[in-house]
């Protein structure tokens, strides 16, 4: 089976996972989506209170080796066990998630570009770019909803880390994508455009 590689990076919430979803629903089966948020280190032998002190936009939080091997083997044809992690309480869950093998396999990251063997093994690599203050709006919504955040920790978090992380590991290698989209636009354009560089235009969402 021949695997292509398409990495989907940009900022905290500026639209990945939406775009993911998208491409899935069109290509259907032939499609898996790996999330490398999925590969959070895991924190469950600190206390509560220093969890949440860790910098989790910095990309020694991230399992890199881990994920370099998985995407290794969804390349040789070969299914994996993708963790499964928690994000209310930092924690890597004994779950797991079965991911392939399908011809196209999506990963979505905010630190995706951060790695160079990551970048290395994409074969296609789309930037979501969507301004900060709107990024921040979305992030309070979904942390909030889904994460047992509160407001006042998630604008808190976004200034202290996410901004200056962002900075320094996720816009300096912009230059280095195949493709950057407009995260305010209809996200349908930019599944359009993607589809187009895989040679897949031609299908209909399913």
């Amino acid at each position: 089976m021949n695997v292509t590689l398409v990495g989907i990076a940009g900022g905290s919430a500026a639209g990945k996972t939406t775009l993911a979803a998208g491409l899935a629903t069109r290509l259907g089966n032939r499609l898996a989506v790996l999330e490398f948020d999925c590969y959070y280190r895991d924190h469950g032998h600190l206390s509560v209170e220093d969890r949440a002190l860790v910098n989790y936009d910095h990309p020694r939080s991230l399992d890199a080796e881990l994920f370099v091997s998985h995407l290794d083997d969804l390349v040789a044809g070969q299914a994996i066990e993708a963790p499964i992690y928690d994000f209310a309480t930092h924690t890597r869950t004994s779950a797991t998630e079965t991911v392939g093998p399908c011809p196209v396999v999506v990963v979505a990251g905010i630190l995706l570009l951060a790695f160079p063997s990551v970048r290395q093994r994409l074969d296609l690599v789309v930037y979501v770019d969507t301004p900060a203050e709107v990024r921040l709006e979305r992030r309070v919504v979904r942390d909030v909803a889904e994460r047992g955040r509160t407001e006042d920790s998630v604008r808190a978090q976004f200034a202290t880390t996410v901004v200056p992380m962002h900075e320094e590991w996720v816009a300096p290698f912009v230059s280095e994508v195949d493709l950057i989209r407009d995260g305010l636009r209809d996200p349908e354009k930019t599944i359009k455009a993607v589809l187009g560089c895989l040679g897949e235009s031609d299908r209909e969402l399913r």
